[in-house]
């Protein structure tokens, strides 16, 4: 396979899951409107799965594009908003603990009760954070295009 095709199909499998991620966060979104019964906390914890799954195929296409691409990894571990992409991501990925955790919480107060719901200010809490995520992994997509274009090289 050549070098072009190879870095075509990996930027094509990055951005699918890209767009596979802020799915799921968008899924997780409109699930969190509470209250909130059983059923819809287990659609919630599965979704948060795989949103986590999603992630990950980030992370790994990334990785992939960082050693495997055509640019190279001196193009990106030099670029000051390769490392704000990064940071951000990290950061997402750090906000998404939260409403994890809270799911979890859920899940295992609707096992104990099957009557229990979540209310309404307890799904706008997380739904909160997501937002928050949602916002943040928007602006990826910006500093990759900025990155893609030269800007953060320094001349040398």
């Amino acid at each position: 396979m050549s070098p072009q095709v190879t870095d075509a199909l990996l930027a094509y499998l990055h951005f699918i899951s890209i767009f596979a991620t802020f799915g799921m966060l968008c899924a997780e979104l409109v699930l969190c409107r509470g209250p909130l019964v059983a059923a819809q906390v287990q659609r919630l914890a599965r979704i948060d799965i795989a949103y986590f799954a999603c992630a990950m195929a980030v992370l790994a296409t990334g990785l992939l594009r960082l050693f495997f691409g055509a640019k190279g990894v001196a193009f990106y571990l030099h670029n000051p908003v390769f490392h704000a992409k990064l940071g951000l991501f990290v950061l997402v990925g750090l906000l998404s603990v939260p409403p994890t955790l809270r799911f979890i919480a859920w899940r295992k107060r609707m096992k104990e009760n099957e009557q229990a719901t979540v209310t309404v200010a307890e799904a706008k809490s997380a739904a909160r954070l997501i937002h928050i995520e949602l916002a943040l992994l928007a602006i990826i997509p910006l500093l990759a295009v900025l990155m893609a274009r030269g800007v953060g090289i320094k001349a040398i």
